[in-house]
């Protein structure tokens, strides 16, 4: 007798890469927590929180509450993701959260003084390292976005009762 798991993207195509992406974002997310239990990277945030618009309110935990809040709410998106193998909602969920981390993650581009020097010159956009360091979340956006739309027909199927 074997066993089975119904994966999340079984059933729309080729699920092996979706799989693969699940997987590395579910280790990314894993790092990316862990770290935030560091004074380094404490340190290194704080300044992207400062100014963000959307998340200064951290700031009101102090500068290891601020990254403490991040890291546990960075590891609930990974064990949302590995409960989403075998669940299309709870991979919805999970991906969904990933999508607005790297979205509000991304803004710091724009938001963080310094990051990106714009002119009208033959440079016109020159990026400091913590702006190359900011500009690969739009790949990290890009996979959460791939992993939400393969989940979602199968949740909402589910959600209503059918299935799509």
């Amino acid at each position: 007798m074997t066993t089975q798991f119904n994966v999340a993207e079984a059933g729309y195509g080729s699920y092996r890469p979706l799989a693969i992406l699940r997987w590395i974002m579910v280790i990314i997310f894993v790092s990316f927590g862990m770290q935030k239990f560091t004074p380094q990277s404490a340190q290194g945030i704080a300044q992207f929180i400062a100014n963000s618009p959307f998340i200064s309110w951290l700031q009101v935990f102090g500068l290891r509450g601020e990254a403490y809040f991040l890291g546990v709410t960075e590891f609930a998106i990974a064990a949302l993701l590995i409960a989403g193998a075998f669940n299309p909602l709870i991979s919805a969920l999970g991906a969904f959260m990933g999508v607005v981390t790297f979205a509000v993650t991304f803004s710091f581009f724009f938001t963080t003084p310094g990051v990106v020097t714009w002119s009208l010159s033959t440079d016109p956009m020159a990026w400091t390292l913590t702006g190359e360091f900011l500009f690969k979340d739009i790949v990290l956006l890009a996979v959460c976005v791939v992993l939400l739309l393969a989940s979602l027909p199968e949740a909402v199927g589910r959600a209503w009762g059918k299935s799509f």
